[in-house]
């Protein structure tokens, strides 16, 4: 895909951020779409159809966290990239982003030229998913089915939906089986090498999938990384 194939929806409730990185946006062909509402956003995603959300956090009514996880439920969306672009920076604010299914966490003020480095990443990877050699929809293992085309989990015949980071984060130890794979291939596999999070992210990551699907077989290698034991 090219640049001008690329639709891009920004949602800040400030006019001036608006005109500004829409501007810039524009400027290097993407297509852009502006509302200064979460729920003027979902009425115009609905037609507009982006394959990137970029969303300010602090918004009066609906803010970004609810307005990331309403459109990632949409299904005329297909799960759209999403980067929160804001100002707040706490890693707890970053942790929340990411369990509403951010992509990235970007934090203002940021330099025009970086902001589109990290969304040309984005794209990229977007475009590489798109592309890539279809596998397996559906994997199988002693506790639980994992079906990405649904990005749902089965257990014991109930569906079980995780945030997006969540699912992603499952299905890349799941495709791998009994191996130890390190932190900082986690970190480039389920959030690419552009997008930096904060230390504690994964370690969130996983007690919530732990948690949510009552498993143990998410195992911590101390100073490495995790393993899926599949027995």
């Amino acid at each position: 895909m090219n640049k001008n194939e690329f639709r891009i929806l920004l949602v800040d409730d400030e006019p001036d951020i608006l005109e500004f990185v829409g501007y810039n946006l524009m400027r290097e062909g993407y297509q852009v779409e502006k509302a200064e509402s979460g729920k003027l956003a979902i009425r115009l995603a609905r037609e507009f159809l982006p394959h990137l959300v970029i969303l300010d956090v602090m918004m009066p009514g609906m803010d970004g966290m609810e307005t990331c996880t309403t459109l990632l439920a949409m299904e005329e969306l297909k799960n759209p990239l999403i980067a929160f672009l804001t100002a707040r920076g706490e890693d707890y604010s970053q942790i929340a982003g990411f369990e509403a299914g951010a992509d990235d966490y970007i934090t203002k003020p940021i330099k025009p030229r970086i902001l589109l480095s990290r969304i040309q990443a984005l794209l990229r990877r977007y475009k590489d998913q798109v592309t890539e050699e279809p596998a397996s929809d559906i994997v199988e293992t002693t506790d639980f089915v994992i079906d990405k085309a649904k990005y749902v989990v089965i257990r014991d015949g109930n569906e079980i939906s995780l945030p997006k980071k969540e699912f992603e984060l499952l299905w890349f130890l799941v495709s791998s089986p009994n191996k130890v794979v390190t932190r900082d291939d986690i970190f480039s596999s389920v959030w690419g090498n552009d997008v930096i999070v904060g230390d504690r992210t994964i370690d969130v990551h996983i007690r919530r999938i732990r948690e949510r699907l009552g498993i143990d077989s998410i195992k911590t290698v101390k100073g490495v990384g995790y393993k899926f034991e599949e027995k």
